[in-house]
C-alpha cells in the first residue's frame, strides 16, 4: 500500500503509470478518470524477470538474484565495444532509433555506447542479446602494462617537487 501521488489517498494500492513525461504512483479510481496507461515493460525484460529464480546460498539461504560475485572480474568488456555495436547494428540495417527501440532503451544510450562510453553491465547484456554479438571477452591479464610507450621518460615526484630544473 502507498500513497496516491495524484490525489494524495493514503495507504491505497498504486501502480506505476505515465502521466505527460513522468512516470507516477497512482490509485485505480485516478488511473480510470484521467486515462492513463500503465507504464509497459519492454516484452523480452518481462520474460527474462519471469525466468529468473533467486538462488539459495549467501546470507542464510535469503534467495539472492544473480550471479556468483566471484566469478566477476574473468571477463571485461572488450576494447572495441563501441566498432562492434556500430558494424552489427549496420549490417542489419539498423539505425540507431531502431536498435534503442528493439532494446527498450534511450536513443542517447545508443549514442553513448557508439561514441566510446561505457553502458552499464545491464545495456551490455541487451546489446549482445539484440545484437546476437559478444560485448564481453576474457579479461587479460596484462602485469606489465605501460601508460606511456613513448621514448619521454614522463614527471616523476621530484621533478614535480623540485621545479624540473
Amino acid at each position: 500500500m502507498a500513497d496516491c501521488e495524484l490525489c494524495g489517498a493514503m495507504k491505497v494500492g498504486t501502480r506505476a503509470v505515465i502521466m505527460g513525461r513522468a512516470e507516477v504512483q497512482a490509485c485505480k479510481r485516478c488511473t480510470e478518470k484521467m486515462g492513463l496507461e500503465e507504464k509497459k515493460v519492454a516484452p523480452g525484460l518481462a520474460k527474462a524477470r519471469s525466468n529468473t529464480t533467486p538462488t539459495s546460498g549467501g546470507y542464510g539461504g535469503i534467495g539472492r538474484k544473480g550471479k556468483d560475485i566471484m566469478l566477476r572480474g574473468e571477463k571485461e568488456l572488450a576494447s572495441d565495444f563501441a566498432k562492434r555495436v556500430t558494424t552489427a547494428r549496420t549490417q542489419r540495417g539498423w539505425d540507431k532509433r531502431e536498435l534503442a527501440r528493439r532494446m527498450a532503451e534511450k536513443i542517447n544510450i545508443i549514442n553513448n555506447v557508439e561514441s566510446g562510453k561505457r553502458p552499464t553491465d545491464a545495456v551490455i547484456r541487451k546489446l549482445e542479446r539484440t545484437l546476437g554479438i559478444t560485448l564481453m571477452v576474457d579479461a587479460s591479464l596484462d602485469e606489465n602494462r605501460h601508460v606511456n610507450s613513448g621514448q619521454a621518460r614522463g614527471l616523476t615526484l621530484g621533478d614535480f617537487l623540485l621545479g624540473d630544473k
